[in-house]
């Protein structure tokens, strides 16, 4: 049996408790709240910080909308849910730090339930969170891996290395034939460990969020840096906008199902740059960005 009001009540929490932690980490800037609503049924609540010590730009979303009918980016891989109504809620988190030495970063868990009369419902959890360094390193890789790996182990030893792979095909820019990062866990339709285990799963997922990031940030937020890394951050930012506007299914969901654009795009970095045919140069520290870390690989 699903309970909806458990999922909810626990991204709620899930988002007091990032915001909370990454504004001690910042030490100046704070959370702005803005809440709004949907027409069609639902609304949520946008927490968004900029002009921070540490932090340029970032947001925590938490979402619970209802509709209709199912947006195409959520029935393109499953025909059989055309027409139903749905409900999805969600909690987002995107940080664009200020430092070129710390990464951004990304976190979504989220719920669907499909409805039908008649039918017994469907639903499904999905999420995950990816790292995008700029100037890597492999203390923070593996870091990162590990505590993703340690999220997932209560689950099955096999659950890591199946969502590590998942997440590698998809923070993938095909266009530019490298991965947007170093990866992490993706997940979807996860429904195989009945409710309560697959709510676990993204649960404990969600709470490791904040012991994979602000470790990496503490070390690395003191680096100093000049005007050579900052350009190199703001090339490298392009990636990211490219990613999420031409291939991610959460920026496609919310725009097909008349969402908040504002939230949608809470995503966007503050500052990006396009260079044209631009490239490293060799055996400097932008080319072992390429060279080491922008291709799938075992960290563990």
């Amino acid at each position: 049996m699903t309970d909806k009001s458990a999922v909810k009540k626990y991204l709620l929490n899930l988002q007091n408790n990032i915001c909370s932690a990454l504004e001690i980490e910042d030490n100046k800037a704070l959370f702005h709240e803005d809440k709004w609503s949907r027409v069609e049924g639902g609304g949520g609540s946008s927490r968004i910080i900029t002009n921070g010590n540490v932090f340029e730009k970032g947001g925590v979303n938490f979402s619970h909308i209802l509709g209709a009918k199912l947006p195409c980016s959520a029935t393109e891989s499953r025909p059989e849910l055309e027409g139903r109504s749905f409900e999805a809620m969600g909690v987002s988190v995107v940080m664009h730090p200020r430092s070129p030495y710390i990464p951004t970063v990304h976190l979504n868990v989220r719920f669907f339930i499909a409805e039908s009369p008649g039918e017994d419902p469907v639903w499904w959890f999905g999420g995950g969170y990816d790292l995008t360094p700029y100037y890597a390193n492999p203390a923070d890789c593996l870091h990162w891996h590990k505590t993703a790996q340690a999220a997932c182990l209560p689950f099955g030893a096999d659950v890591y290395p199946s969502l590590k792979k998942r997440c590698d095909e998809y923070f993938f820019l095909k266009h530019r034939n490298e991965t947007r990062g170093i990866g992490g866990l993706f997940f979807d339709d996860l429904n195989k460990y009945g409710f309560n285990g697959s709510f676990g799963l993204m649960a404990s997922i969600g709470d490791s969020f904040l012991d994979a990031y602000l470790p990496i940030v503490q070390k690395r937020k003191s680096i100093p840096w000049g005007d050579r890394e900052r350009k190199f951050q703001l090339y490298r930012r392009g990636r990211y906008v490219e990613f999420n506007l031409v291939y991610d299914r959460g920026t496609l969901f919310g725009l097909q199902t008349d969402g908040r654009v504002e939230s949608i795009l809470m995503s966007m970095p503050p500052l990006v740059q396009w260079v044209y045919d631009w490239e490293p140069l060799k055996d400097s520290p932008e080319a072992e960005l390429y060279d080491k870390y922008l291709h799938p690989r075992e960290w563990l």
